[in-house]
């Protein structure tokens, strides 16, 4: 897949690019340069985050049901050790119980790990938490032991929940949260007006932009043979959209989905905590496209260094 480069601006009713203002711009690069990398528990992950990651970079780590939640913790462990602010994904549906549910929060708080992201997940069958938002309550109870907990957002339409469920349980978890990653979208302008309805709702947590890596489609359905059958049997279900946007003859641009949202970055009220990369554990390539990509724009919109 060619990560087309586009011109930053807006597309006008004559099919041209009209210039986008600079604060737009200065936010896209601010978004650059310090986001969350999300990779997947899989053996060598750690080592390939080393190499490729400075220290001190966020990295978040996905849980699966058919790797389990161990991999995900062990791996959380390793990261942090290794100096990076590592995220685990505590899906809630596979975490058993109370007791197991203590063991983690110590067993993260000993490795210096102070922040954590609350999916439901999708395991078959939950343990004693059903649902985020009953994960979320526990953890209150447990004196919100995490600096920072995130949640899901969806931009766009969850194959098997209705939109008013979503709706609403966002708004139940807000209180609970300090903060909500968006899920991957393809659609810039589907972000764009899912994000203003939000905010006019009053939910005001800071967003991490969820947005994928410069993955080609034949690189994602390899990675996603990799990571298991079931998973990537979820993963086609979960984005239907996406991949039929990836399956377009002109693909998909990381950088022309990114560009296109800048007036939005720009904008206070859109509280862009910064973005969020789905890299499929393709680090070296989505480092690689940040940084050219930051470089460029510094060129070419004499941004301060």
């Amino acid at each position: 897949m060619r990560n087309i480069k586009f011109p930053i601006g807006r597309r006008g009713h004559t099919g041209r690019w009209m210039p986008s203002s600079r604060s737009a711009v200065e936010a896209v690069a601010r978004s650059l340069t310090s986001p969350r990398f999300e990779v997947l528990p899989t053996a060598g992950a750690a080592e390939l985050v080393a190499q490729h990651l400075p220290p001190g970079r966020i990295v978040t780590v996905t849980a699966s049901p058919s790797r389990g939640l161990e991999a995900t913790l062990a791996l959380a462990e390793g990261l942090s050790a290794l100096g990076y602010r590592a995220v685990p994904h505590l899906a809630a549906r596979m975490v058993t119980d109370a007791e197991e549910l203590a063991e983690i929060v110590t067993r993260l708080r000993a490795a210096g790990i102070d922040e954590v992201f609350i999916p439901s997940g999708d395991a078959a069958e939950a343990g004693a938490y059903p649902d985020a938002f009953s994960l979320l309550h526990a953890l209150d109870e447990l004196g919100r032991p995490f600096a920072s907990t995130g949640i899901t957002a969806y931009p766009e339409s969850h194959p098997t929940i209705p939109d008013d469920m979503t709706i609403q349980a966002m708004w139940d978890k807000r209180e609970l949260a300090t903060t909500m990653v968006s899920n991957m979208t393809f659609d810039p302008q589907v972000v764009q007006t899912w994000l203003t309805r939000v905010r006019r709702r009053g939910v005001t947590l800071p967003l991490w932009l969820g947005i994928p890596g410069p993955v080609s489609t034949a690189q994602l359905l390899r990675v996603a043979s990799r990571i298991g059958v079931g998973d990537s049997t979820r993963f086609l279900t979960k984005h239907p959209r996406a991949v039929m946007r990836l399956l377009r003859p002109d693909g998909f641009s990381s950088e022309s989905f990114l560009r296109h949202l800048g007036p939005a970055l720009a904008r206070e009220e859109s509280r862009i905590a910064g973005l969020h990369v789905f890299t499929f554990n393709h680090v070296a390539e989505a480092e690689t496209w940040r940084t050219d990509l930051l470089s460029r724009l510094g060129k070419e919109h004499h941004l301060p260094a």
